[in-house]
């Protein structure tokens, strides 16, 4: 996170001191850096600059509408897994020919919206799925774009909660069986075979996962055209690994490269990426304040006011999050190997483990690459407000989602 930077002993983001915005908008404050999304996304679509192509960030990762309508205007599409998400890119003013929609649990509403909307494709997760959407089709009288999502039985190597290409995990139609459905979706008379979809973990690191699955997609390519089956388009999902702690995931321009050059002899076939968290992750921080410091039994402990309920992923995945002081300590400065705990009655809410830290109370404290599955795995646990959320760009910050009310927490409750 380069655009992180100590001047006069004070934490800045760009030319902003982190403790000034915690005092203008409070803490816990999630704080995103404009630019940098904007530069990532642009990293995307130069690389396949010479190709026809479509970038769908994945709204997982991060959903704001400001967020959504910074990558709109620069051109991106968009891969949801909702129809709260379809809303959302919606509302942002995205295009819906350029929405793919992902996801194994589509329901009957969500389908019909989708195709009312005229969305770019389904990626479609199961036979039961395809049949569904032909009789929602036939009904609307639409048809229906759609690819498969081929589950290639890759082992993406990484974390088991986000590997989805294994042929044990829920996501995708079984690569054995790919053919067979393709020729019924081929018989049905509202459906339309646009593309062969792929998506097979998050936060990898490594390019052979890619390559693997690349390889079974264009062998599936190849055996598809063979029997009168056309492919418009090849998406290869998203899932490339950013640096929380000490990784070195390839660079995204190495991976488009490698990726394009499995279907080089098909400069007709349009490529889609769903980039979400190497987009997104290290473009955001979790401001947060130390409310007490706790010595005993050898243990030390800062506790502060963001908690699981603001940022799951170190309780969920054990993810590591590098953490900053807000005040730059002094080599005398006191340390000690602190337990970054939160406010919330579970002692699975750890954000960081054996920090060395010169903390106290009131003191501020930054975690790091907390972009993506940040605030959108946020919850109101312990009824806790969800924080508020602002941009920082070359032109100064602003607020992107308020904090909310106590009064906001039971809005729809009935007594």
């Amino acid at each position: 996170m380069d655009f992180l930077s100590y001047q006069n002993g004070q934490l800045f983001l760009q030319n902003n001191a982190i403790a000034d915005l915690a005092k203008l908008y409070g803490t816990p404050l999630y704080v995103y850096d404009e630019e940098y999304i904007k530069e990532r996304w642009l990293e995307y679509d130069n690389a396949l600059a010479d190709r026809k192509h479509l970038i769908c960030y994945a709204i997982k990762a991060n959903s704001n509408l400001a967020i959504l309508n910074c990558l709109v205007k620069l051109g991106s599409g968009f891969d949801i897994v909702s129809q709260g998400e379809l809303e959302r890119v919606l509302r942002a003013g995205a295009d819906p020919k350029k929405v793919v929609f992902s996801g194994v649990a589509k329901s009957v509403s969500e389908i019909e919206r989708a195709l009312t909307v005229g969305i770019k494709c389904f990626n479609v997760e199961s036979e039961a799925e395809l049949e569904r959407i032909q009789s929602i089709a036939q009904r609307l009288n639409i048809i229906a774009p759609v690819s498969l999502r081929i589950n290639p039985d890759v082992d993406a190597k990484t974390h088991p909660y986000i590997s989805t290409g294994l042929r044990d995990n829920k996501f995708g139609v079984s690569y054995s069986l790919a053919i067979g459905i393709y020729q019924k979706a081929q018989k049905m008379s509202h459906i339309a075979i646009e593309g062969i979809d792929c998506h097979i973990g998050s936060q990898l690191t490594e390019i052979l996962p890619f390559l693997d699955s690349a390889e079974r997609i264009r062998v599936l390519f190849d055996q598809l055209i063979s029997i009168g089956i056309t492919i418009k388009h090849i998406d290869f999902g998203g899932g490339l690994g950013v640096c929380y702690d000490d990784e070195i995931p390839p660079q995204i321009v190495d991976l488009i490269n490698a990726l394009k050059n499995k279907f080089a002899d098909y400069p007709e076939v349009e490529l889609l990426f769903e980039p979400g968290r190497s987009i997104v992750a290290n473009a955001g921080l979790l401001v947060t304040k130390v409310e007490y410091t706790k010595h005993q039994d050898n243990n030390h402990f800062a506790i502060v006011d963001a908690g699981m309920n603001d940022l799951i992923r170190p309780s969920l995945y054990k993810a590591w999050m590098k953490i900053m002081p807000v005040q730059q300590p002094n080599p005398d400065d006191q340390m000690y190997d602190y337990q970054i705990v939160g406010p919330i009655c579970e002692s699975s809410d750890v954000l960081g483990r054996n920090r060395q830290l010169a903390v106290e109370q009131h003191d501020l404290l930054v975690i790091c690459s907390a972009g993506a599955y940040g605030f959108s795995m946020a919850s109101n646990y312990n009824s806790h407000p969800k924080p508020a959320e602002i941009m920082v760009n070359q032109f100064g910050h602003r607020l992107i989602r308020q904090r909310e009310s106590y009064d906001m927490l039971w809005q729809g409750e009935i007594i």
